[in-house]
């Protein structure tokens, strides 16, 4: 990673700041459109797919629809559409919760878990291949700031 030539101006920080911003948002939606094609491409999936697969894979207890859609940030229909079908491949059960008579916990069955590893292993491998450009020192640099960065952010979420 190169560093820049010089330190901007106090005056061009609100600048600098929305070209980082712009800047992170063209790497992140690179990286992920990259991941997109990689998954239809090799494995006839999605990405809202493999999200779901993934959270359910953390929980062993499985999780409710509601829990899954705040998870990942979106509304219980989309997260319907993509659990009916994991259902009805076989790598998804729905299991009732036995004070709730309306409310399902969904869990990963044997066959889903083994379809996620898969998929997460090559996931993995293609996010290696995607910043293989970046070096240790870039990765640890990136990591730091980035940390900071989520720090602050949850600092404005919680005030």
């Amino acid at each position: 990673m190169s560093t820049p030539s010089r330190k901007p101006d106090v005056d061009d920080l609100p600048k600098e700041r929305l070209r980082l911003w712009l800047k992170l948002l063209k790497a992140s939606r690179s990286i992920e459109d990259e991941v997109r094609r990689r998954l239809r491409n090799n494995y006839g999936s999605t990405l809202p797919r493999f999200d779901v697969l993934s959270a359910l894979d953390r929980s062993t207890d499985g999780l409710k629809m509601g829990e899954i859609s705040k998870l990942l940030r979106v509304t219980n229909g989309n997260i319907t559409g993509i659990v009916d079908k994991l259902t009805e491949e076989g790598l998804a059960l729905r299991v009732s919760i036995p004070d709730d008579r309306r409310a399902h916990l969904v869990r990963l069955t044997q066959k889903g878990k083994e379809v996620f590893r898969n998929h997460a292993h090559a996931h993995e491998a293609w996010i290696n291949d995607i910043l293989s450009g970046l070096d240790e020192l870039d990765v640890d640099g990136m990591n730091l700031r980035l940390d900071q960065l989520n720090a602050a952010l949850e600092e404005l979420h919680n005030d």
